[in-house]
């Protein structure tokens, strides 16, 4: 089985510009292929993910990655699958968001080896470019009415769009033509999004490197929920691989809370499990899916794959206590990590009679008597410990490490407390 085999089966491909052409290719030489991505933020979201699990894919097939940052081209905007310009942001805020999507790249693939990645960025080959000789050079090369043609621009005209980001499908296929010539780069991946500025790209080798210059795209299908809508996107807002923006344990509870009629889908495109496999889990979820079998596979598989298997081990712990109710033996990192999203407040660090501080101090309880009442009724716990009396003290001693102290009421109800 080729790669390309694969990812039929994964049903992970969109388009091709030549499915022939690149299958013999891929059948007959161990190729470089690339794909980039746009320094916008300071994190990728898993979004950004589907067409670098691709490139994934290549790599352990034995092809080499090259994972271009666009220090260049996140300075000027792609206008693919955008109604409205984007807000342009400063050359130092773009270098550091490079550098810091350079390190989530590095950990995310192996960067050893005959086929570890490449990373290079588009701000070193186009940084000293006049615009004499960009015009003169590459401009010379574009029809506009061939450039207006690409969905890109056409899904923009209405609205309108700027000279520059018009531009963007010149400078990405200058990207490609670079790889192609200096990194023996003969296969760009991309998002559906991608095609107009993958087949500018190859359309410009052409011209610049003969009809017959053996250069391919590929793109990946949008990735679309069982509702409709966008994949990665939730209540509280993207899905980031940074750990400070979503944590280990969000990013599990994430993949963990997928629908069965998406998780098969998710399994073909984000894992490295085999079709059998796959097909194990496709039929827990038709016959058991009360047990999750194939969500919690999901979600190990990610979870190991983007943060590593103490984290992982760290968000299953915080899953089951969360599910028991048995606390205490977590970490202080892992209360956390696991109720950053529940009521918070502040104490102080002193010893206070339970009712008063429920009361007075956190105001969790509305009254005395109605915290003395929960209590006598057996309704509170503290640190994963029944509160048996109105006379408990509450000390900085019976706290997670002098951070916090986690009150239930009932049987899902936290309230988290941190000692300042």
């Amino acid at each position: 089985m080729t790669i390309i085999d694969e990812l039929i089966w994964r049903d992970a491909i969109n388009q091709q510009t030549d499915e022939k052409g690149l299958t013999h290719l891929v059948k007959n030489k161990k190729i470089s292929l690339y794909c980039g991505v746009d320094p916008t933020g300071d994190s990728m979201h898993i979004g950004h993910l589907i067409p670098f699990m691709i490139l994934k894919r290549f790599q352990l097939a034995g092809h080499r990655p090259v994972i271009l940052i666009g220090g260049a081209t996140g300075t000027i905007g792609d206008p693919s699958g955008k109604s409205e310009e984007r807000v342009l942001q400063s050359m130092e805020q773009v270098q550091e968001n490079v550098r810091k999507l350079s390190a989530q790249m590095v950990r995310l693939f192996d960067a050893g080896g005959d086929n570890g990645i490449k990373m290079v960025n588009n701000y070193d080959w186009t940084k000293d470019l006049s615009l004499l000789d960009f015009l003169r050079d590459y401009g010379k090369s574009f029809n506009v009415n061939t450039m207006l043609a690409k969905d890109i621009v056409a899904s923009r005209l209405e609205t309108g769009i700027s000279f520059t980001e018009f531009t963007y499908q010149i400078l990405q296929s200058m990207d490609f033509l670079h790889l192609y010539q200096h990194e023996d780069v003969q296969l760009q991946i991309g998002g559906a999004d991608q095609w107009g500025n993958i087949t500018a790209g190859l359309e410009f080798i052409r011209k610049q490197e003969g009809s017959e210059a053996e250069a391919y795209g590929l793109t990946i299908p949008l990735m679309l929920k069982a509702d409709g809508t966008k994949f990665g996107k939730t209540a509280g807002g993207a899905v980031w691989l940074d750990p400070e923006k979503t944590t280990p344990y969000e990013f599990y509870q994430f993949w963990l809370n997928q629908d069965d009629r998406d998780v098969v889908k998710y399994l073909n495109y984000f894992t490295f499990l085999t079709e059998d496999e796959i097909g194990y889990l496709a039929e827990k979820v038709a016959s058991e899916p009360h047990k999750r079998e194939a969500q919690k596979t999901l979600a190990r598989e990610m979870t190991v794959f983007v943060h590593g298997d103490k984290a992982l081990n760290d968000a299953e712990k915080i899953t089951a206590a969360l599910f028991s109710g048995d606390v205490k033996t977590l970490t202080a990192n892992q209360i956390e990590e696991g109720f950053k999203n529940m009521p918070t407040f502040e104490a102080p660090k002193e010893e206070r009679n339970i009712v008063e501080w429920l009361v007075d101090v956190v105001g969790i309880e509305p009254s005395r008597r109605q915290a003395r009442e929960d209590i006598i009724n057996g309704a509170l716990s503290m640190n994963g410990e029944k509160i048996l009396s109105v006379d408990t003290l509450v000390t900085p001693e019976n706290s997670f490490d002098e951070r916090f102290i986690l009150i239930r009421r009932g049987k899902k109800k936290y309230f988290l407390i941190k000692l300042v």
